[in-house]
């Protein structure tokens, strides 16, 4: 900064002023102190501004490394919200959830002098990782698990359960009994909770249903199971733990020539963009992953300032009906 100013001609108090973008400086020579910035190559180092104003301006996010819609469209919905609130990120993908890793994990970002630590959850290693891994940074978890809410961590979450019931009871309000669940991987807190949503609606509904016997988040497993319904006896509707599901499912069903809604109404969950263009449109459960990004950062500031609870964000969901769902044929009228 010294030398940005000597060769400016200016102080190096103008300097900071025209760097931070506060106090009153000429047109002039604002544009001289940005020729010198220019011509000097200069950067800021923000670890030594970290030392002398105590904030980094940067945000630590621990993931995974899966690559499926939900935990991709959250990272880039906090780095998003990040931007927008001043912040900077840095982002560890881990394959590892042992308390070790993790540990490694935040130790890398408090060398970076982070004021705060977010943790994308999806999967049940990290959750109780976390739990056991303390540090002198807030720490916000994105994860479904319940096990985060009962300690000082924050925790932001989807109401998976409350989305999964309004997907089965669209299914129950349009006439249908035989509803089946083709779940995501087991170790999923949205897939486990998913199908808990898929059992608690059909008993309060008094209706029966059936688990396909595979689980996964891959268009594959929808295709598998179609299949295999196919051979085994179809249901009048599908309740599928993603939209990538239900794109498989459809395609093993259109190539048995069933027909969707006709035969078989089926319902996604993320509404994932491209499910819109399915054939036909699919009924699903949208997640606003924006709002989603905004309620992380307003808990990490929170979080910052040492303000509010550690009581869970909870965010709501929306049935997002289009044409992959109808009336069973039983239930049509004849003409």
């Amino acid at each position: 900064m010294m030398d940005v100013a000597a060769l400016a001609g200016v102080s190096h108090q103008t300097v900071s002023r025209v760097l931070n973008g506060t106090g009153k400086v000429a047109p002039q020579t604002r544009e001289r102190v940005q020729a010198a910035i220019d011509q000097l190559g200069y950067r800021r180092n923000s670890v030594a501004r970290a030392l002398v104003t105590r904030k980094s301006g940067i945000i630590g996010i621990v993931t995974t490394t899966s690559v499926h819609y939900g935990p991709t469209s959250i990272l880039v919905a906090i780095e998003l919200a990040s931007r927008q609130a001043g912040y900077f990120t840095g982002v560890t993908a881990l394959e590892d959830f042992s308390v070790e890793s993790l540990t490694s994990a935040f130790d890398h970002f408090l060398g970076l002098a982070v004021e705060a630590i977010v943790v994308i959850a999806p999967v049940v290693g990290i959750a109780e990782a976390v739990e056991a891994v303390r540090v002198p940074v807030p720490v916000v978890a994105v994860t479904a698990a319940d096990v985060v809410g009962a300690s000082d961590i924050r925790s932001v979450r989807v109401d998976q359960l409350g989305g999964a019931r309004e997907a089965v009871r669209h299914l129950v309000d349009l006439g249908h009994r035989d509803i089946v669940h083709i779940a995501g991987p087991e170790d999923w807190f949205e897939a486990r909770i998913r199908l808990d949503g898929w059992r608690v609606e059909l008993e309060a509904a008094g209706v029966g249903g059936r688990v396909a016997p595979v689980r996964g988040w891959e268009a594959s497993v929808g295709y598998e199971a179609g299949r295999a319904l196919v051979d085994e006896g179809l249901p009048t509707a599908v309740f599928t733990a993603n939209d990538a599901i239900a794109l498989g499912l459809i395609r093993a069903l259109d190539e048995a020539g069933v027909d969707v809604p006709g035969d078989v109404s089926i319902v996604g969950f993320d509404d994932e963009p491209m499910s819109r263009y399915f054939r036909p449109g699919l009924t699903t459960v949208r997640q606003d992953f924006f709002d989603l990004g905004q309620q992380v950062l307003s808990a990490v500031s929170s979080a910052i300032e040492g303000e509010g609870e550690c009581f869970p964000i909870l965010r709501p969901t929306e049935l997002i009906v289009r044409d992959s769902t109808a009336a069973p044929r039983t239930l049509v009228p004849s003409v």
